[in-house]
């Protein structure tokens, strides 16, 4: 038998790269991309962490050790290592089929205990008087309907309910739907910008660009609905990009900073000296719903909190300062020197 021969029966397919076998898994799983990056990151850090050994060869006292490493040496916050258990949990149980044994000797990050940051209504008002455009309107939602900045983002049009003044929230944390009130100041001018945003989805389709990311399988079952305008976001990004995952060109929604540093600087600009996000608008939101006498198990539901526990953050800043006591020097009479 000839050298070709051999060589023709010796080839074999090159074996797939660990962490293209685990992207595989994430996204048969229909995990946003945002979530495949996170796991990818994490699972990368771990193996790299325990000397590139194949994560086939490593187990429970490895990844024990490497959690340890984030809390004690790195010094990560509690949900951060929280982030990195749940990816080599992933890893173990979906990629390797090895679930692992329960992780005893783990030394865990503190959660520290803190209250959120709100603001009072004349300083959401200062700051909202600060923004233009869809920058105000983006922040509009997030005070007045108690969105999380990510589902703003990605806000579909047909799930703007105009008539009945409310906004179907779908896929929010925990992937829960729930629906949320159209704040009335927000409806013409919000209307107005999706008058602009219909023209620009038109031009994309003429430009034979204009499908939109869909979740889950709906892009098979429906395969012209990326196409429709009820599916587009609201918010959507100004300039068309290459979809990571399948590389077609099409317009996405905007990134996150687009939003966060426009609050930041408007936060600025009204003098507010709080710590100031984005997040800080939804805290708000709840907090002045409260003071406004609407009940917790209302708020709980447009928040889209499971437990209302979560929900009761919110009550130690009605309208009182710390845990509603009254200051002795409220009650005597003195005067400014």
């Amino acid at each position: 038998m000839n050298d070709a021969g051999i060589d023709g029966l010796s080839a074999a397919p090159a074996r797939p790269r660990f962490l293209d076998v685990a992207r595989e898994a994430i996204r048969r799983r229909h995990y946003s991309y945002r979530t495949e990056q996170s796991y990818l990151h994490w699972i990368k850090r771990f193996i790299v962490f325990s000397g590139k050994r194949h994560p086939c060869e490593l187990g429970a006292a490895e990844v024990t050790a490497f959690l340890n490493h984030l809390a004690i040496e790195r010094h990560v916050a509690a949900a951060t290592q929280n982030q990195a258990l749940a990816a080599l949990l992933f890893m173990y149980k979906e990629v390797i089929a090895m679930p692992l044994p329960w992780l005893e000797g783990i030394e865990h990050a503190k959660r520290p205990a803190r209250r959120p940051t709100v603001l009072t209504s004349s300083e959401a008002q200062q700051l909202l008087a600060q923004l233009r455009g869809t920058r105000w309107l983006m922040a509009s939602l997030l005070y007045g309907a108690g969105l999380r900045l990510r589902e703003c983002l990605t806000l579909r049009v047909k799930d703007v309910d105009f008539g009945y003044r409310q906004i179907l929230v779908r896929d929010g944390k925990g992937g829960k739907d729930r629906v949320t009130i159209l704040p009335g100041p927000v409806i013409e001018p919000l209307q107005q910008h999706l008058v602009r945003v219909k023209a620009l989805h038109e031009r994309d389709l003429t430009d034979g660009c204009g499908g939109v990311e869909l979740p889950d399988a709906i892009a098979r079952k429906y395969p012209r609905a990326p196409y429709e305008w009820g599916w587009k976001f609201v918010f959507p990004s100004y300039k068309r990009s290459v979809d990571p995952r399948t590389g077609v060109i099409r317009r996405h929604h905007l990134y996150e900073n687009f939003l966060t540093r426009g609050v930041k600087q408007a936060a600025r600009a009204a003098g507010i000296t709080k710590h100031v996000s984005c997040h800080t608008l939804r805290h708000s939101f709840a907090t002045h719903l409260l003071e406004n006498g609407y009940d917790i198990g209302t708020v709980q539901e447009l928040l889209g909190h499971s437990d209302v526990s979560t929900t009761m953050i919110y009550t130690h800043v009605l309208n009182k300062g710390g845990r509603g006591v009254k200051s002795p020097l409220d009650r005597a009479e003195y005067s400014a020197v």
